[in-house]
Order: C-alpha cells, then structure tokens, then sequence
C-alpha cells in the first residue's frame, strides 16, 4: 500500500507538471530581416553586367582607338573605302626614297646602316602626298632607323620590325593609311 501511495503522489505532480507546460506556448523565433534574395541582388547584377560592359568598352571604344591610332583600318571602314574609290583605287602606285645613311646605334659611329625603300600606296594622291611630306618621311625614318642597336638589325625578322615601324610612322605623318607596303630595297650594314 506504501508504494502505491507514492505512485498516486507522484502521479498528481507529473499530471500537474504537463498541463501547465502545455498552457504557456514556448515564444517563437523572429523571423531573420531582410532574408532572400535582396542582399544578393548587388552581386548578381554586377556578376551579369561587369563582362558585358567590358566587351562593349573593348570591341567599340579601346580597339577603334588604337586602329585609328596606328594608322590602320578596320575591315567594316576599309569596305567602306574601297566602295567610295571605285576601280581607281585599285592602282598601286610606288615611291622610293634612296640612300638613307645612318650611324648604327651603340657603335660610337664606326658601324652604318644604307637602307633604300620603295613605299607602295593605293591612294590616287599618294605620290604628290610623298612628295609634299618627303623631308618629314626621310627625318622620321632615319630617326627609327638610328635608334637600333646592332643586335637589333641582325635579330631574325628585324625587317619586318623595321617595316612595320615605318609604316605607322609613315601613315602618322601624312594622316591616314596611304602606305600600305614598304619594301627594303637596299640593307647593308658597314
């Protein structure tokens, strides 16, 4: 009888215990502010923007500004051109320009350099452009040609260095691409 005194006796407390648990709800959690997708939307946007803004920059603005720098067309402007001259401009007209003589760079003027070029252009003002700018061109070209080293003219492709140099040179004094080609008619070194 003892022990079940003791059941009953516990028995109450427990039933007790669990109702009034069961009144009192446990508070909820607040939600979490500003959840979603509102703090990525920053990231996102730049991550979707940023390559397409780049390409645009690149394709419309940076390369058309060092084509034009450099003298040269693109292949749009150049059909462009082509259409505008007609069948006139498919003469290539040469100029040469003789005996340009220059100290080779590093050898304290005991080393030459005797380079004789033939410029060719398909522009039909091309040999009275030459002819106007010839001091110009003929300055310009000794000064490149000047500024190498031994070591530079006896590199392999030199030349094609050389000409490239020229050309933007070139087309940097008369305004546009008037000189397409240039041929290195004469190359000694003394």
């Amino acid at each position: 009888m003892a022990a079940t005194k003791t059941e009953t006796a516990s028995a109450p407390e427990a039933g007790a215990a669990a109702p009034g648990a069961a009144a009192t709800p446990a508070p909820a959690a607040p939600p979490a502010p500003g959840g979603g997708l509102k703090p990525w939307l920053p990231l996102v946007i730049t991550v979707l923007v940023m390559p397409v803004l780049a390409y645009a920059m690149t394709a419309f603005v940076l390369v058309p500004h060092v084509q034009k720098g450099l003298g040269l067309n693109s292949p749009a402007a150049g059909a462009e051109t082509e259409k505008k001259k007609g069948a006139a401009s498919a003469k290539k007209d040469s100029v040469t320009m003789n005996k340009l003589l220059v100290n080779v760079s590093g050898t304290m003027g005991a080393r030459y350099l005797l380079v004789s070029l033939s410029l060719v252009g398909t522009d039909p003002e091309f040999k009275t452009k030459l002819a106007d700018a010839e001091s110009q061109l003929r300055d310009m070209a000794c000064g490149a040609l000047a500024s190498k080293t031994l070591a530079d003219l006896e590199k392999p492709g030199a030349r094609n260095l050389i000409r490239s140099e020229l050309i933007s040179g070139f087309n940097n004094i008369l305004g546009g691409p008037a000189v397409q080609e240039i041929y290195l008619t004469e190359f000694a070194i003394q």
